[in-house]
């Protein structure tokens, strides 16, 4: 559940980024899925890990880190390409800029809809995953503090 609501936070905050810079500023579209993705993997990582998983301390840079950021980087790749394509099939069809917009936002949508699922399995099960040596540790201060 608490996945679902830092995607939701992640989703609005990269979605308003993309909407404003891409809708109105009229950047490209892969510009733009590049800023907008940047812009809202950076709270996803903090809430991802400090909120939905309990995680608190230093990030570990091996086991946290870099395995978070390949899969942030795996997500721009494929929302460019998605807002990319989208962009060269809206400019080869007579549609207002707010059509535009609207198409080649949902395709910015899209490719991150898609990549959900997969990141919810390799978060849970690979990244922010709670040891039982973690576990107990946490439980014993706990009952002691």
């Amino acid at each position: 559940m608490r996945y679902t609501l830092v995607s939701v936070v992640s989703v609005a905050v990269s979605q308003a980024a993309f909407i404003g810079v891409f809708g109105l500023l009229r950047w490209t579209a892969r510009s733009s899925a590049i800023f907008a993705t940047t812009v809202g993997t950076i709270p996803s990582y903090y809430l991802n890990r400090n909120w939905a998983w309990g995680k608190s301390g230093r990030s570990h840079l091996w086991r946290e880190l870099v395995p978070f950021w390949v899969i942030a980087f795996i997500g721009l790749a494929f929302s460019t390409w998605s807002s990319d394509t989208a962009e060269t099939y809206v400019e080869h069809h007579p549609m207002s800029h707010l059509a535009k917009t609207g198409l080649v936002t949902g395709a910015f949508f899209g490719a991150f809809a898609v990549l959900w699922v997969g990141k919810f399995i390799i978060f849970n099960k690979l990244l922010f995953v709670v040891k039982d040596e973690d576990l107990r540790d946490a439980l014993a201060n706990e009952v002691v503090g």
